[in-house]
């Protein structure tokens, strides 16, 4: 098993293409593997017939791509937590990961040349950096984290006039105004994205964002909040209320540690709120953010003590 962090050698055997992945190894092996090379996750179930027809098929695509793509097979039996992270709600469903990030995927059984065309477009990702809307993409990106959300959104909005169901460009374009706290516009053109990204995990993304920058309008003040709960430790709406307070002053990483201490304290409080939080904390970061890697892993290791 490899360990966090380390990079992976170039798969040379169908062994080392398409491996069995638990919950444990999932981050070793589909998030930091995909940083060098596109892995394709396939979620299935050993009672799933559509899933027999669909996993071979998928194996020979893979294995036809001769080390552009890996594969990872994940039984949703076996790891239910991370099903319900990416939010797997019938099987089968395929999900491929690039540089750590969800790019693309579908659900249920399709026909063999859908299959290998999938793989072909996946596979096609690691010739794709000197792409000229990848480079913009990357431009973007980097606008939007050093605070020129302006200049991001404009870009972002260039490469959907060349690739209009991009969807990282679209996540992009809905977490730039989000920024620019044009949250009104923002929920308007997540409604009116195109029906094929419209699921995306970029755009579920940004739908989590939005969700955050509401509760940010509504949050208290920081003190005050921080006072209640030391003054009764187990008043858990004001531990929520918190947590909502310091990531509207953007402090992420006080509002996940007072979301896992609310955790620890009643998981099932008010239907689960802290866990429903904690997702949509996790799903604003994105996968790569450390905050948020370090709390997925943190909230497990609550879930399966």
């Amino acid at each position: 098993m490899l360990e966090l962090g380390q990079p992976q050698s170039q798969p040379d055997a169908d062994g080392d293409l398409i491996r069995d992945v638990t919950e444990a190894t999932f981050m070793a092996e589909v998030v930091e593997a995909s940083m060098k090379t596109p892995v394709i996750v396939d979620f299935w179930a050993p009672w799933c017939g559509p899933c027999k027809t669909l996993g071979p098929q998928l194996e020979a695509a893979v294995k036809a791509a001769k080390g552009k793509v890996r594969m990872a097979k994940v039984d949703i039996d076996r790891a239910q937590q991370i099903a319900a992270q990416l939010r797997i709600q019938s099987i089968p469903t395929v999900y491929a990961f690039w540089q750590g990030q969800p790019i693309d995927g579908f659900q249920g059984a399709v026909s063999q040349g859908e299959v290998q065309e999938f793989v072909k477009r996946v596979a096609a990702h690691n010739a794709d950096e000197a792409d000229g809307l990848a480079e913009a993409l990357t431009a973007a990106e980097e606008m939007l984290g050093e605070g020129a959300a302006v200049d991001a959104a404009q870009t972002f909005a260039a490469i959907l006039g060349e690739e209009p169901e991009n969807a990282a460009a679209y996540g992009g374009l809905l977490r730039a105004h989000v920024a620019m706290d044009e949250i009104d516009q923002a929920e308007a053109l997540l409604a009116s994205a195109p029906p094929a990204i419209a699921g995306a995990p970029e755009l579920e993304a940004a739908r989590a964002q939005i969700a955050l920058a509401r509760q940010s309008a509504n949050a208290g003040p920081v003190g005050e909040l921080r006072a209640a709960v030391e003054a009764s430790p187990d008043d858990h709406q004001a531990r929520f209320d918190l947590a909502a307070a310091l990531q509207a002053s953007g402090d992420t990483e006080g509002a996940v540690e007072e979301l896992l201490d609310l955790f620890r304290r009643d998981r099932d409080w008010n239907d689960g709120a802290a866990r429903t939080q904690l997702f949509t904390i996790f799903d604003a970061a994105g996968p790569k953010d450390p905050v948020a890697m370090k709390g997925r892993r943190r909230l497990s290791s609550m879930i399966f003590a």
